[in-house]
């Protein structure tokens, strides 16, 4: 059986939960969202990404309908009773409805809350045996990128641009400057550096993004954040996209040219898949 849907304080069957057309999540995307990922029922990192949400609600200017241990026991409690060991956990938090459409923000807010679990499926192994192959694109994202909101419409056109390519996925450059993919935190290898792009508003402040640059300081491999060019990430030695259900995965393609020589997977990216794959067992399988 599949799990309920948390909607506005009530745990429903899925065919039950019903959202007003006069929501403003449905009428103007106002609103934000959350991904965990949950590995043998234990939410990762849930702390971090209840931060997330927070600091994404404050930049849309909207109240926290909860507080912390009540997210966290709602996360618990479906990661609990879904049918799957291994999942995500989808949060999204709306303005709620109005009674006519307006732009500006209705004066009573009532929010709309759901939570729902998706089964959480690791990449085929061809993909990391043999690479995964990416377009490119100008970043035609709004300047709040940092925030996560339910926005998505450019993310979505731009991953349909991979898709239509036969590609994975859509690396993004913003006025001469690497910031992400159109779903994933996007690294560079240069000369056995790690460069991955400066965290700002252009770019979301991924949890896994943290994880592999964690990953880089504990086993010694260098590694610098900052402002990487256009120019600097087609000519790297391995280019790499990594997000909570992709984990890391290697670029060997990008719009038809091989990145580095071969286009194989490059010497590092074996022994990070391998650093994240000792860090999924040890420690997103044991603790919160």
């Amino acid at each position: 059986m599949s799990a309920r849907v948390f909607l506005n304080g009530q745990w429903l069957a899925a065919d039950e939960a019903k959202v007003s057309v006069m929501d403003r999540g449905f009428l103007f995307g106002d609103g934000v969202y959350e991904v965990i990922p949950v590995y043998s029922r234990r939410p990762f990192r849930l702390e971090q990404h209840l931060a997330r949400l927070q600091q994404s609600l404050d930049g849309i200017q909207l109240a926290n309908p909860y507080g912390i241990e009540a997210w966290i026991g709602f996360v618990t409690q479906l990661a609990n009773e879904a049918e799957w060991e291994d999942q995500s956990i989808y949060i999204q938090v709306t303005r709620g409805p109005m009674a006519v459409r307006n732009h500006a923000f209705p004066k009573h807010v009532a929010p709309t809350v759901v939570l729902l679990a998706e089964a959480m499926t690791t990449p085929p192994a061809s993909q990391r045996e043999q690479g995964i192959t990416a377009v490119s694109s100008a970043d035609i994202r709004w300047l709040r990128c940092d925030l996560k909101t339910t926005s998505l419409l450019a993310n979505c056109l731009l991953r349909q641009m991979a898709v239509a390519a036969g590609c994975v996925e859509t690396v993004l450059f913003r006025d001469g400057f690497l910031t992400e993919g159109s779903a994933s935190s996007i690294f560079a290898i240069k000369e056995g550096v790690l460069l991955a792009p400066m965290k700002n508003h252009l770019m979301l402040p991924g949890i896994t993004y943290d994880v592999v640059l964690e990953l880089a300081a504990q086993h010694g491999l260098p590694y610098e954040v900052r402002d990487i060019t256009e120019a600097e990430t087609r000519a790297a030695d391995e280019l790499w996209m990594c997000s909570s259900t992709k984990e890391v995965l290697p670029i060997v393609t990008l719009d038809g040219r091989s990145i580095g020589s071969g286009g194989r997977p490059g010497p590092l990216f074996a022994p990070m898949y391998s650093w994240y794959q000792e860090f999924k067992t040890t420690v997103m399988r044991t603790s919160a």
